[in-house]
């Protein structure tokens, strides 16, 4: 039987920066998951660790050709600039185009990875995604070290923000390992909090 993981969170800090002891990663507008593969069926559980009901997302990655897996992610809806749109995604007028943007790999094939650095997962991540060939299956790109001049990118494209990650943590919250840096400009961040009290 999998384990039941609770996702790592992230710390918020206010400036981005630049440390070679860190990768950074794009951080995309959805719905925090943990996706749980096992023998042909997928459940994907929120950071609250309630179900999420993206059937047909479900349906695409229960299929993956693995015995088992516990990926962590996001669940997202991408435009046509590959931009995500949380507001698709919250009216699930977007759910069949929704995708599963994975940024770690914890479990796979009767395997633990949560002791192994963070470099070396995301290494067999990426792996499994090329070789599932799941459209619906995005691997999450980083770039090394140079926080300050992603961060001014992403800004520059109206993203959300980024994610900062020591590359050597292994997979258990300290606090202090996952560092989100959020785009105080970010334009679907007008409104939000009306727009899910509303819900």
């Amino acid at each position: 039987m999998l384990p039941r993981i609770r996702p790592m969170r992230l710390r918020l800090v206010h400036k981005p920066f630049d440390d070679p002891d860190f990768i950074f990663e794009l951080k995309h507008d959805g719905f925090r998951a943990v996706a749980y593969i096992d023998r042909g069926d997928c459940r994907l559980v929120s950071r609250s660790l309630k179900p999420l009901h993206f059937r047909s997302l479900r349906a695409s990655l229960a299929i993956i050709d693995v015995t088992d897996a516990i990926l962590d992610g996001e669940i997202i809806v991408l435009d046509k600039n590959g931009a995500s749109q949380f507001n698709s995604l919250l009216s699930h007028k977007g759910e069949n185009v929704a995708v599963f943007y994975a940024f770690d790999l914890i479990w796979l094939n009767g395997s633990d990875l949560r002791q192994l650095p963070l470099a070396e997962r995301k290494a067999q991540l990426r792996a499994l995604v090329i070789r599932s060939g799941c459209q619906r299956l995005l691997y999450a790109q980083h770039v090394n070290g140079a926080g300050k001049q992603f961060f001014a990118e992403i800004c520059r494209l109206d993203l959300e923000g980024i994610v900062a990650k020591r590359k050597q943590s292994i997979y258990k919250d300290d606090g202090n390992s996952w560092q989100k840096i959020k785009n105080h400009k970010y334009s679907q961040a007008e409104g939000r909090h009306e727009l899910l009290t509303r819900k």
